[in-house]
């Protein structure tokens, strides 16, 4: 098993910066990649951001480069995700996920989530 604690989020108003972090605990050998997801009400899940294990590769959704950057603490086993200039469409439930194996980062198998945090973003 491999345990997943988030923290961060919040209400903030549009062109503010956030900062998610997300630490994993437990069984990660085998893991690949970290990912960051989120949903807002009435929409589908959405890919966000995601690094390999190492953080030697990272990418992310259109939607947010040049404003989310998704970045490793190995020492801390801990993936953030830095929101800048956030904007009102950004407002979702964010989570992070563990992924066991991918193929492109965009298309891993996450296999393991966390609970998710609440991002609103008022304009």
């Amino acid at each position: 098993q491999v345990q997943l604690a988030e923290a961060g989020g919040g209400l903030v108003q549009a062109g503010d910066s956030l900062r998610l972090s997300c630490t994993t605990s437990g069984r990660t050998a085998g893991t690949s990649a970290m990912g960051w997801f989120r949903q807002a009400p009435g929409k589908e899940h959405e890919f966000v951001a995601a690094s390999t294990w190492s953080g030697s590769s990272t990418d992310s959704a259109d939607s947010v480069k040049g404003r989310f950057t998704i970045f490793r603490d190995n020492a801390k086993n801990t993936v953030y995700l830095q929101m800048n200039s956030l904007k009102p469409e950004d407002t979702a439930v964010y989570f992070c996920a563990s992924a066991i194996a991918v193929v492109t980062l965009k298309r891993g198998v996450y296999n393991y989530r966390s609970q998710g945090t609440q991002v609103t973003v008022s304009s």
